[in-house]
């Protein structure tokens, strides 16, 4: 299979990046100069060297509510294993984990989930652990990783996809091989470590996943397959708490082999893209919940090609992403989407500031993006940027929905002398805790809206509405 190959590459040390590329990093810093949008601001933040880390993968990155933004490098670091890093929003970065494979695990493929009570992040590692596997660890922003299990197999094999907390505080995700018919699983583990396979995929409904699974607002997850399906180019499907299994599409030429997790629109529908093949460029579409596909844009090459990376949903309703390649310099792009399928390039990656994205874009709460690039920059072993394209600051909350009196994190920029908080109207009490965090609980009376904080100088809105149920 496909996906196969790509895991045979990585355990020879060979990325698939520089097999396509056909002349690795060196061709790189060869290329022309970049060029964006006049109102866009694209920086360079920092350089993976090998020591720090290097290669980091199908990742994005996630802001912690001390305000820096953590992640993962699948390769490097004083274990060779990959590592586990956090960054100032400036550029200032810290290894606060280095993996060695055995037993702390190895190769974290994907990137970090932050718990709702926004003390500890959550992971998978690729590789390692007590069977060679992967495993699912827990780590809090000072650098203490505690392993929760360790996949030998008949449970999952390489969870290369990231974690997903759902409503019920569980953390769900899957493994691309392993299972009962060793194409893959779907997984349950709680926040004690108890791990549960909910589903092991047969092929005709899918096979080997690569992404994440996205909780829908109706309670249920979604997700893609690599392969598998009617056509084996893989497959969109939806699966409850409890492990039952709906394929919605099964993918063809058009949309065919997803690596990346869905991500729920303000509709209600599912925007996904799709990698293509070497004929095949790559795609963005929607799903509704129903099953009904859309195939809102198809990638020519040079405007990126190859999409491995989610999309993200900006605060302005248009949705963020990258390309592995294409572009100008055929070394990837960053990309806006609206929900009818407009697409702008943002970038055009040049070798120096990084090149070959598997890994997705986030916003942070001061209202720009940051990503990671697999590799290229000053160091070789990739890079993290940052690009501001005007849009403003706003605030997120933890978790995103919760009954009266249960208590809320809001994360956000320059928090310090906040003078007020309501939900959906109604004023809450809080305690400021720092420029990037503030607690609070849910006021009676509250419904099911957005969360609004004062500060001295604006009003911040949360990205997405909070749901009182």
């Amino acid at each position: 299979m496909r996906v196969q190959n790509v895991r045979a590459f990585h355990k020879l040390g060979i990325s698939v990046a520089w097999l396509r590329a056909g002349c690795g990093v060196a061709c790189l810093l060869l290329a022309a100069t970049a060029v964006s949008s006049a109102t866009d601001t694209f920086t360079t933040r920092a350089n993976f060297n090998y020591n720090n880390g290097a290669n980091p993968y199908l990742e994005s990155l996630v802001q912690g509510k001390d305000g820096n933004l953590y992640g993962t490098t699948s390769t490097g670091g004083s274990g060779g294993g990959g590592t586990v890093f956090k960054m100032t929003p400036s550029g200032t970065l810290t290894t606060i984990h280095n993996f060695a494979n055995t037993p702390d695990g190895g190769s974290p493929e994907s990137g970090l989930v932050l718990q709702s009570n926004g003390d500890f992040f959550w992971g998978t590692t690729n590789e390692g652990g007590d069977f060679g596997f992967g495993t699912v660890y827990r780590i809090n922003s000072a650098g203490t990783l505690i392993i929760f299990h360790s996949f030998d197999g008949t449970d999952g094999a390489y969870p290369v996809g990231g974690l997903v907390e759902g409503t019920d505080g569980h953390f769900y995700g899957m493994t691309e091989e392993g299972g009962a018919e060793n194409y893959g699983t779907v997984f349950q583990i709680t926040a004690a470590g108890a791990l549960t396979t909910l589903y092991s995929f047969q092929g005709f409904d899918g096979a080997y996943p690569v992404g994440g699974l996205v909780e829908g607002t109706d309670g249920d997850f979604y997700g893609t397959t690599n392969a598998g399906g009617f056509f084996n180019r893989g497959a969109v499907f939806k699966i409850t708490s409890g492990g039952t299994l709906t394929t919605l599409y099964s993918l063809g030429k058009d949309n065919e082999y997803p690596w990346a997790t869905l991500v729920e629109g303000s509709d209600g529908n599912f925007y996904g893209t799709s990698s293509g093949n070497d004929a095949e460029l790559g795609s963005i579409f929607k799903i509704t919940p129903a099953g009904v596909l859309t195939t809102l844009y198809t990638f020519a090459g040079t405007d990126g090609k190859y999409p491995y990376s989610p999309l993200v949903l900006g605060t302005d309703g248009n949705f963020y992403g990258t390309t592995y390649k294409g572009g100008t310099n055929n070394i990837g792009t960053i990309f806006e989407i609206t929900p009818v399928g407009t697409l702008a390039t943002l970038h055009n990656f040049d070798g120096e500031d990084g090149a070959y994205l598997y890994g997705g874009l986030v916003q942070r709460t001061a209202g720009g993006f940051y990503g990671v690039t697999f590799q290229a920059g000053i160091r070789r072993g990739g890079t993290v940027f940052s690009l501001a394209i005007g849009l403003g600051p706003f605030v997120r909350t933890l978790p995103t929905s919760g009954a009266v009196g249960s208590s809320v994190i809001i994360l956000g920029t320059d928090l310090t002398g906040s003078t007020s908080v309501a939900f959906n109207g109604t004023a809450a009490t809080f305690t400021v805790v720092s420029s990037s965090e503030i607690t609070t609980t849910v006021p009676s009376g509250a419904t099911t809206g957005s969360v609004v904080v004062t500060t001295p100088s604006e009003t911040l809105t949360s990205n997405v509405n909070f749901t009182v149920p």
